[in-house]
Order: C-alpha cells, then sequence, then structure tokens
C-alpha cells in the first residue's frame, strides 16, 4: 500500500512564503515524475509544477519565478516552495507520483489528498 501525505499548506498574506511537501510512504521500488496540480473552487485542476526523475522541472506559466518544484529521492519527498503568494494561488494542493511498487512492475500514478492553502489579508 502506498501512500501520499501532503503538509505545509496554510493562511498567508499577499506577498508571503509556504513551503508545501509531499511525502510517500510504502511499498515503494522507484518514483518517477511527479508533480503538484491545485484547485479553486469553480475552476478546473490545473498542473502547478512537475519534476522528472532526473530534476527537469516544468512550472505554470502563472506561477514561473515565484514557485519552486524539488525532490529528495532519499526521503522519497517532493516540495513546492511558494514565494510572493497572490489571492488566486488559493486552492487545495494536491501531489502525485508515478511510481513502481516492484522491479517490473506496472507504473503507476498515486495522489495524495490535499492541502489547502489561503492567501488573503
Amino acid at each position: 500500500q502506498v501512500q501520499l501525505v501532503e503538509s505545509g499548506g496554510g493562511l498567508v498574506q499577499p506577498g508571503g512564503s509556504l513551503n508545501l511537501s509531499c511525502a510517500a510512504s510504502g511499498s515503494i521500488f522507484s518514483i518517477n515524475a511527479m508533480g503538484w496540480y491545485r484547485q479553486a473552487p469553480g475552476k478546473l485542476r490545473e498542473l502547478v509544477a512537475s519534476i522528472t526523475n532526473d530534476g527537469r522541472a516544468n512550472y505554470a506559466d502563472s506561477v514561473k519565478g515565484r514557485f519552486t518544484i524539488s525532490r529528495d529521492n532519499a526521503k522519497n519527498t517532493m516540495y513546492l516552495q511558494m514565494n510572493s503568494l497572490k489571492p488566486e494561488d488559493t486552492a487545495v494542493y494536491r501531489c502525485n507520483k508515478y511510481l513502481r511498487t516492484a522491479p517490473m512492475g506496472v507504473l503507476r500514478v498515486y495522489w495524495g489528498q490535499g492541502t489547502q492553502v489561503t492567501v488573503s489579508s
């Protein structure tokens, strides 16, 4: 059983910062690409940032220059450092990871439950 747990969300004022974490636990053989998504009320889910297993990152235009995605393979953990936060960044942030649970296992995607980020004065 694989579980992803996000943490680090909360309430922050505009211009502030938060650092989200997504830790994977369970029977994990290897992790490939990982990503952060967000969904605000009444809006579609959008990809915020993604990172490949060799560290190449990709960002939504709306967060470029403000957010940084990173990963610690030894800890099976991914991070999203969010700076210069804006009210429009308010959403539930969820992480996903493509991983294998065995050497010849199928590559599957797993999702976390999400963490609320609220940017408001």
